[in-house]
C-alpha cells in the first residue's frame, strides 16, 4: 500500500476526493488505476494515449521523481504534483 498525495486543484474536481489516499500498486501506473478504482475517472486526468503521464504533472515516489513503469514499495508516499511554469 502507498499513501497517494493529490494536488487541492486535482481533488477539487472530484467532489468528496480526499488528498491523501491508500492505494495498492506495485508501479505507479498501477497506483494509478488503484486510484481511478476509487475516484473513477481520475486516470483521464493523469495518463495521456501512450500510456504516458500528462506533461503537465510530475509523480514522486519517496522524494525521487518518478515515471509509470517506476516501483512503488510497500509504504511509499508517492505525491502527484503539477508542473509549475512562468514566463
Amino acid at each position: 500500500m502507498a499513501e497517494v498525495h493529490l494536488p487541492r486543484s486535482l481533488a477539487a474536481l472530484f467532489p468528496g476526493a480526499p488528498r491523501r489516499i491508500t492505494v495498492d500498486g506495485a508501479s505507479v501506473a498501477a497506483v494509478i488505476e488503484g486510484l481511478d478504482d476509487q475516484i473513477p475517472g481520475i486516470r483521464n486526468r493523469l495518463i495521456d494515449a501512450g500510456p504516458v503521464l500528462r506533461t503537465h504533472l510530475n509523480v514522486y515516489v519517496n522524494g525521487d521523481r518518478a515515471s509509470l513503469d517506476t516501483t512503488v514499495p510497500a509504504g511509499a508516499t508517492v505525491h502527484i504534483i503539477p508542473a509549475v511554469s512562468g514566463g
